[in-house]
């Protein structure tokens, strides 16, 4: 389909149109025009990423001056889904057009996923694929090799040097499967294919963390320029990335593996002064002359970058006392001690980051300038020593991390010390927080330096509390409903068991045992009716593992288990994984199964349950976070100091988004069909309900607000013998979707309205005049 908006024309890959695709189309197009951020919360399963990738190809290609996407989004399986539609998308535009447009279309992930080593690809740990990466990959190595040592470089990597980078790969929409096998074939490193060939990407789809993490930000996204596009995809937890960014945590175990990493970096030093001590000196004279002419390394080979934001970073030397190699180690080991001391107290400390400066000085006289230098002339020094198994410092890199960033900020961040893991533990296992509490301190440099910066989810609601955490003014702030031919999705609140006995998970009610049982006659009830596949979702593991235990005991599980398969979410990843594919088997095969997870786990966020592997979702009580976290705390007396958000309102905030992404897993688009349940009184109250985005308010009906157990099992047996009735397309057509003509009179109604109005001003203006 060929349509145009104002005067852009949009080539979109599929005979019909959802009305608010259209409309989120429009909106996308009137903020790309404008410039600056925007906002848009777009219903569940109605194509929200091909909507924004027409619209924004169709603009890239219109207005040549917009050459770039950087498309971020979450996991692994959206990455790959974005670039498969990326894909679907320009070959339907080469079919359109005639010829094919010079475009490359590239997704980004980790070595890890990417590694085609036959040995490194093996390992399971992230950082240890980086870090035998890297011993095969780095400059000196080939030196050395050349020099005629014996040392193992990767062929994959070597093959990349023979071509122009701009020619790694041929144009097209390459998934991370295909360039993977574009690599085997060819004998090249994917992962490097792609971060060479970032420069020349028409789009760039990867995880958030490469534009907000500023450790990996430096490294992959330097170079991009500031009339990119920016969409963050699945944004509903973008405070929560901003503030894992820039926030570490020291424990016991990881201090003593840096004090064996400050050893081995001693050792290193004084065999290279006795072999090589020019190495050194040239290092020094380097650091004299000032920090950016030591750090020469290309992207590629840095063992670390600085993890604060680009302007925070201190352009000029590095401090006298720490340039020699020596004096720098002995900086460290009375670092690490310093804070191995730190860490044997028995009580709870909090400070501020200027409080922990001064105690640092006043024991140690080390001052804050030369910890703010910490990150940089680490991985200066690691670089001149040329230490190929880096592995063995990655506890060291995370201390001196922690070091520049305890140095450079002030503001926005707390440092909690808490010497046992639980309130009742006897042994000390001390953890110490360096946490970050405002989440506008890692995405400002994004809105800063691009001109576009888009906001969508399908749980966004309540819009207005983004623009107050990310401190930054929207062009447009959305929320669209949902036009459906017939309800297909009955969204119910259970305030109240078949004994009229109310239900909640709040603490002091969860573990009543009427509660427990009113909660286990749901999920018989919903058992029995529902085919196929049925998920409940918890607010933690905690009570997760509680109640089922409390189940079990009475009975409830093995009534369930006559209807039903049960899973339960663990987590353990791959014990996750496992229960899925289970899961999934037995609702393909007949015998269906209940799916047990939490809010705020794997299952929540990232997988869906489209069809008949989830015909309802029953959420069991309001998904909060555990109040008594010292860091939440911290960041609830930061949010209502700093930005006037109350407590109340941001943890209300907070559990509503995470209920309405748990709710929305069932329904993956018009054709599909679920119920929603949500099993608390507390949801029966106004000012809970008009936190869920619009498109699931809309289908609240009054009557379902306040229901018994038995009362919603009737609603739900109606509403699924009349998702049983036939329903064709041509009942949809008009309605839920849009053909061509549909669009068109729409257009000519808008146009009209539109003329008519500004007629009506323009009288009004004149009346004014007179």
């Amino acid at each position: 389909m060929k349509f145009y908006i104002d005067d852009l024309p949009v080539l979109f890959p599929y005979p019909r149109i959802y009305p608010e695709q259209y409309q989120y189309m429009c909106d996308l197009k009137h903020s790309l025009d404008a410039g600056g951020a925007a906002l848009l919360e777009m219903p569940s399963g109605t194509g929200k990423t091909i909507s924004l990738l027409s619209l924004i190809i169709s603009y890239q290609s219109h207005y040549p001056e917009h050459r770039k996407l950087i498309y971020c989004s979450r996991t692994m399986s959206e990455i790959d889904k974005a670039l498969a539609e990326l894909k679907r998308l320009m070959q339907y535009r080469t079919s359109q057009l005639g010829y094919e447009e010079p475009f490359l279309g590239l997704g980004l992930s980790s070595r890890k996923n990417l590694c085609l080593h036959p040995s490194v690809r093996r390992e399971k740990n992230g950082n240890v694929v980086d870090a035998r990466c890297r011993s095969m990959t780095a400059g000196f190595v080939k030196e050395q090799k050349q020099a005629g040592m014996d040392v193992q470089l990767c062929d994959f990597h070597e093959n990349l040097e023979d071509l122009e980078p701009h020619s790694l790969v041929p144009n097209g929409v390459w998934t991370l499967d295909d360039i993977t096998e574009y690599g085997t074939k060819h004998v090249r490193c994917p992962y490097f294919t792609v971060r060479r060939m970032l420069p020349f990407c028409n789009v760039i789809i990867y995880s958030y963390h490469y534009l907000l993490d500023p450790k990996i930000a430096e490294r992959v996204s330097k170079e991009l320029s500031k009339d990119c596009i920016v969409v963050f995809d699945e944004a509903h937890n973008i405070d929560n990335v901003c503030i894992e960014s820039l926030s570490i945590d020291l424990t016991d175990s990881s201090l003593r593996k840096a004090t064996r990493g400050v050893q081995a970096l001693e050792q290193k030093v004084n065999e290279v002064k006795q072999s090589d001590a020019k190495k050194l000196q040239d290092e020094y004279q380097k650091l004299v002359s000032g920090l950016q002419g030591a750090n020469t390394a290309s992207a590629e080979e840095q063992f670390m970058t600085n993890p604060v934001l680009p302007e925070d970073i201190l352009q000029e030397a590095v401090p006298g006392n720490i340039r020699r190699a020596e004096h720098f180690v002995a900086f460290l080991k009375r670092f690490v001690e310093y804070l191995k001391t730190r860490m044997k107290v028995l009580h709870v400390i909090a400070e501020t980051p200027t409080s922990f400066l001064q105690h640092v000085k006043d024991l140690t006289f080390i001052d804050a300038k030369p910890l703010r230098f910490c990150a940089e002339r680490l991985n200066s020094l690691v670089r001149a020593l040329q230490i190929a198994a880096v592995d063995d410092f990655q506890s060291l890199q995370q201390v001196a991390t922690f070091a520049t960033l305890v140095s450079t900020y002030e503001r926005g961040f707390v440092l909690i010390l808490e010497p046992f893991e639980t309130e009742n533990a006897t042994v000390p296992n001390p953890i110490l927080h360096f946490s970050c509490l405002d989440a506008a301190i890692a995405i400002k440099p994004v809105f800063d330096r691009f001109r576009s910066v888009v906001i969508t989810s399908g749980t966004l609601s309540p819009l207005d509390m983004y623009p107050k955490m990310l401190q930054f003014n929207s062009v447009i702030q959305e929320s669209y409903g949902m036009s459906l031919a017939r309800n297909c999705f009955l969204p119910m609140v259970i305030t109240r068991g078949g004994d009229q006995v109310s239900i909640s998970s709040k603490f002091e009610a969860r573990n009543d045992p009427s509660v427990v049982r009113n909660y286990g006659n749901i999920l018989i009830e919903y058992s029995k009716i529902v085919p196929d596949g049925l998920v409940a979702f918890f607010p933690s593991y905690l009570y997760l593992e509680s109640i089922v235990s409390s189940w079990q005991s009475m009975g409830i599980l093995d009534e369930v288990w006559k209807y039903k398969l049960i899973l339960v979410e663990t987590p353990d990843p791959h014990e996750t994984t496992l229960a899925l594919e289970t899961y999934r088997a037995a609702c393909s095969n007949g015998r269906g199964a209940v799916l047990l997870s939490v809010a705020r786990g794997k299952v929540s966020e990232g997988v869906d349950f489209d069809h008949h592997y989830g015909r309802a979702v029953i959420m069991f009580g309001i998904p909060y976070q555990y109040t008594e976290s010292r860091i939440l705390k911290a960041r609830l007396e930061f949010l209502r100091d700093t930005y006037q958000i109350r407590e109340a309102d941001f943890l209300t905030f907070d559990a509503m988004r995470h209920a309405a992404q748990c709710l929305g897993r069932v329904l993956r688009g018009k054709d599909d069909h679920g119920i929603m349940v949500l099993a608390d009184k507390r949801y029966g109250r106004s000012d809970k309900r008009t936190k869920l985005p619009k498109w699931i308010q809309q289908y609240i009906t009054e009557g379902a607000t306040n229901l018994s157990t038995d009362m919603s099992v009737a609603l739900a047996k109606k509403f699924l013998r009349s998702m049983a009735q036939p329903f064709t397309s041509a009942d949809q057509e008009g309605i839920s979707w849009w053909s061509f003509g549909d669009l068109q009179d729409h257009q000519r109604k808008s146009s009209k309205m539109k003329t008519v109005e500004n007629e009506k001003h323009d009288e009004e203006m004149d009346i004014d005049m007179t």
